[in-house]
């Protein structure tokens, strides 16, 4: 059961349950919360998997499996705020594992959805009031792959 007034829907071609149970077991304080199996009805096969309810830490997500008529696309990410370098590293190798790296801290886990794994001292340095410090560390960000929360704290130090 969804508890929020708003939940993100995520179509798949068919491998909901198993994305769902992937991203469950990358960030902890998550869980399933409901599996729905396709009737007599269709249009999947019936007692196959159709819809998979679940929380990535406080946020609702709900995985259908709809077939092959839809996609992801860059236009919509999920941003992970992470504490420390620790959990950048173990979420960008759980999510990136099977997809594609990208820039700036952007990744494409195995069924093509974007994430963007980002330290939460990076979102304090562009929110600083320091124009210079706040350009340096955008300019070193701008050059990574996975972001290094150490060669940001440098770049916005002036080192």
């Amino acid at each position: 059961m969804v508890n929020s007034k708003i939940a993100t829907m995520l179509w798949f071609d068919k491998d909901a349950e198993a994305a769902a149970n992937h991203y469950v077991n990358a960030l902890p304080g998550s869980a399933i919360t409901g599996i729905e199996r396709y009737g007599a009805q269709g249009p999947g096969p019936a007692g196959s998997v159709m819809l998979v309810s679940f929380r990535l830490a406080s946020s609702e997500f709900m995985a259908l499996n709809g077939g092959p008529l839809f996609t992801p696309n860059e236009s919509v990410s999920h941003m992970i705020y992470c504490d420390d370098q620790a959990e950048v590293d173990r979420l960008w190798a759980s999510l990136s594992e099977g997809g594609k790296t990208s820039d700036c801290g952007w990744l494409k886990d195995r069924w093509g959805f974007s994430w963007q794994i980002v330290p939460r001292r990076l979102m304090e340095m562009m929110m600083s009031s320091d124009p210079a410090a706040k350009a340096r560390a955008f300019g070193a960000m701008m050059t990574m792959t996975k972001l290094d929360i150490a060669a940001l704290e440098k770049a916005y130090g002036g080192a």
